[in-house]
C-alpha cells in the first residue's frame, strides 16, 4: 500500500514537471526601446497613415474650389421648307458662360483651405490620442512580463518545495497528505502561470499590431522599466501649456474659422450670377446652297433669386457659427478638467508606489522566506507557508499594479496637458 502511495506522488511530480515544459519564452524577440516604438508608430500605424491621406484629400479640395464655371457651347440646324419645297437651312452656334460675381471663388478657395487647417488639426489630434494609446500598450506588455516573473518565481518555488515534501514523505518526515498538497498547489500554481504568460504574449502581439507590423515567427520586446521618479508639476503651468499645445483645442479654433467663412460662402451664393451668350446664325438657299443672311446675337441671363426669400440656409450657417463658439469654450474648460483630474490621479498613483517603497515588498519576502524555512525544518504548517507566499504574490501583484497606474496617470496627465517628454 505505502508503495502506490509513493507511485501516486511520484507520478504528480512527473505531471507537474511536464507541465512546467508547456511555458514557452523562448520565442524570437526584437528588443524595442520606448522611443524607438513611438517612431514605428508614427511612421507605420495602419490607422495613422490613413488618417494622414486626408491631408492630402484635403489640399485637393483646393484645387476643386479654384475651377471655374465651365463655359457652354450649343450648336442647332433648322430645315426651312414651304408647300413641302425645301427653300433652305439655317446653322446657329452659341457659347455661353456663367459669370460668378461677389467674389464666389475666392471664398470657396479661402473655405477650402481653412478646411485643409482643420484636417491637419484633425490629425495631429489623432496622433496625440494614438501616441498616448501606444504608449499605454507598451506599459501594459511591461506590467505582464513583471507579473509573468511574479507567477514563475512563485511556481518555481512551490516546485521545489514539492520536490523536497516527496523526499520527506519517502523519508517518513511528513505524511501523504502534505506531499499531496504540495503537489496539487504546484498544479494551481501552473495553471495561474499559463494563463499569465498568455496574457503577456498577447500583450507582446499588441505592441507589434500598434507599430503595423504582425510577425508570425517573432516579436517586438519592451526593454523599457516602470521604475521611473516621480515628477512635480505646477497646475497653471499644465494649463498654460495646454492652451498653446493641445490639437483638439487647435482643432475647435480651425472649426471656427470653418463654420465663419462657410457663412461667408453662404451669403455670397445668394448674389446672383450672369449667364453671357454669343452666337453666330448663317442661312443658306437650296438648291446652290449660297448664304443668303447672317446674324450675330450675344445676350445676358440675370436670374430672378426669388429663393432669397427663404433664409433657412443663411440661417443655418449663421447657428452653425454660434455653435462652433460654444465648442471652442467647451474645449478650454475641458482641458482644465481633464488636467486638474489627471494630476491628481498621478499625485495619488505616485504616494501609492512610494507606500510600497518603504519597505512593504521586503517585509512580506522575509516573511515568506521565514516560513519556507521553518516548513523545511518542520516548525510550522504548509497552510501557513501557502499563506505567506499568496500574501506576498498579492503584494507583489499590487506593487506592479500600482507602478502601472502611476505610468498609466503621467500618460493621460502629459496628454491632457499637450506635452510630450515621457519614456519609460
Amino acid at each position: 500500500m505505502k508503495k502506490n502511495k509513493i507511485i501516486f506522488i511520484f507520478l504528480l511530480s512527473v505531471i507537474s514537471q511536464f507541465a512546467k515544459a508547456q511555458v514557452d519564452s523562448s520565442f524570437n524577440r526584437y528588443n524595442l526601446k520606448f522611443k524607438e516604438y513611438i517612431q514605428l508608430v508614427s511612421e507605420h500605424n495602419l490607422g495613422y497613415n490613413a488618417e494622414k491621406l486626408n491631408i492630402d484629400i484635403s489640399i485637393a479640395a483646393i484645387d476643386v474650389a479654384k475651377i471655374f464655371p465651365d463655359p457652354s457651347f450649343s450648336f442647332g440646324w433648322t430645315d426651312n421648307s414651304e408647300s413641302n419645297v425645301r427653300a433652305g437651312y439655317d446653322i446657329a452656334s452659341e457659347l455661353g458662360f456663367t459669370l460668378e460675381l461677389g467674389g464666389k471663388r475666392k471664398t470657396r478657395i479661402d473655405l477650402a483651405r481653412s478646411e485643409s487647417e482643420l484636417t491637419k488639426a484633425l490629425v495631429l489630434d489623432y496622433f496625440r490620442n494614438l501616441q498616448a494609446e501606444a504608449s499605454m500598450v507598451y506599459i501594459e506588455a511591461l506590467k505582464q512580463n513583471y507579473l509573468f516573473k511574479v507567477k514563475y518565481d512563485s511556481y518555481i518555488t512551490m516546485k521545489q518545495l514539492s520536490k523536497a515534501d516527496s523526499v520527506r514523505y519517502k523519508l517518513g518526515s511528513i505524511m501523504e497528505i502534505d506531499a499531496a498538497q504540495s503537489n496539487v498547489e504546484t498544479g494551481i500554481l501552473l495553471n495561474d502561470l499559463l494563463q499569465s504568460e498568455a496574457e503577456w504574449k498577447n500583450s507582446l502581439h499588441q505592441i507589434s499590431f500598434m507599430t503595423g507590423e504582425l510577425k508570425s515567427d517573432s516579436v517586438y520586446f519592451p526593454t523599457g522599466s516602470l521604475f521611473i521618479s516621480d515628477r512635480s508639476f505646477e497646475f497653471k503651468n499644465l494649463i498654460t501649456t495646454a492652451q498653446n499645445n493641445r490639437a483638439d483645442l487647435l482643432v475647435a479654433l480651425n472649426d471656427k474659422d470653418v463654420s465663419e467663412k462657410a457663412l461667408r460662402l453662404a451669403r455670397k451664393e445668394r448674389i446672383a450670377d450672369v449667364d453671357l451668350s454669343i452666337g453666330v446664325e448663317n442661312s443658306y438657299l437650296v438648291p446652290n446652297g449660297s448664304q443668303s443672311a447672317q446674324a450675330i446675337s450675344a445676350g445676358i441671363s440675370i436670374p430672378l433669386k426669388f429663393s432669397n426669400l427663404h433664409k433657412g440656409e443663411l440661417k443655418i450657417a449663421q447657428l452653425q457659427v454660434q455653435q462652433t463658439d460654444e465648442l471652442y469654450n467647451q474645449a478650454e474648460l475641458q482641458i482644465q478638467n481633464e488636467i486638474k483630474q489627471a494630476l491628481q490621479n498621478y499625485n495619488a498613483s505616485c504616494k501609492q508606489v512610494d507606500n510600497f517603497d518603504k519597505g512593504l515588498l521586503e517585509n512580506a519576502l522575509s516573511v515568506k522566506k521565514g516560513k519556507v524555512y521553518s516548513y523545511e525544518r518542520g516548525e510550522t504548517s504548509l497552510l501557513e507557508v501557502l499563506n505567506a507566499q499568496r500574501t506576498y504574490n498579492e503584494i507583489q501583484t499590487a506593487y506592479y499594479e500600482a507602478l502601472f497606474n502611476r505610468a498609466t496617470a503621467l500618460i493621460e496627465l502629459e496628454k491632457a496637458a499637450g506635452i510630450w517628454d515621457i519614456d519609460f
